[in-house]
């Protein structure tokens, strides 16, 4: 009896570390701002059970300019293969945030452009340096994250949503 009750533990607490090791956690239960003016709580964000991609960025930053435009000229593919949705948030503050979607539309990206001037986002998230990307499964559970840019970044990134969407492990 002693045997079985010890293997049912094991294999519990086995299950518990397995569970923890694939989620970074939720997502913090903060708002930010369409540039339209609406208020998105990011708790809230869900996408069909399909990944979902969170990128900080901002204007001044070239390496972050440099993903997401990379990552524009793959997107309607990616989109179509996993039904991944990219969110693009700009930390940019007040005075420089009306300039955001001009750079959005100019550069032809394709996807979610939101606005955390105050980066009260980025701090819950514990965002240091940019860009820093993330991505959240079908559950709203953040499972993989990244940051810096390189060139060939874009396949370490669509390699994890793949696995994402045929719900495998991308812990690092």
């Amino acid at each position: 009896m002693k045997k079985i009750v010890f293997s049912l533990m094991l294999v519990s607490l086995f299950s518990i570390a397995f569970t923890q090791s694939k989620s970074l956690g939720k997502l913090p239960n903060v708002e930010v701002k369409t540039p339209s003016g609406e208020t998105v709580n990011m708790a809230e964000l869900s996408n069909d059970g399909n990944p979902i991609i969170i990128s900080f960025w901002a204007l001044w930053c070239h390496p972050c300019m440099k993903e997401l435009t990379t990552i524009s000229e793959e997107y309607d593919d990616w989109v179509e293969e996993t039904g991944v949705k990219l969110y693009a948030v700009s930390v940019d503050d007040a005075r420089s945030s009306s300039r955001v979607m001009p750079t959005a539309n100019g550069k032809g990206w394709d996807f979610e452009i939101l606005l955390d001037p105050n980066s009260d986002f980025k701090r819950a998230m514990n965002v240091g340096p940019i860009p820093h990307t993330f991505v959240i499964n079908g559950k709203g559970e953040i499972v993989w994250e990244h940051t810096s840019f390189t060139e060939g970044s874009e396949l370490e990134l669509i390699d994890v949503i793949r696995k994402v969407k045929a719900g495998k492990d991308v812990s690092h």
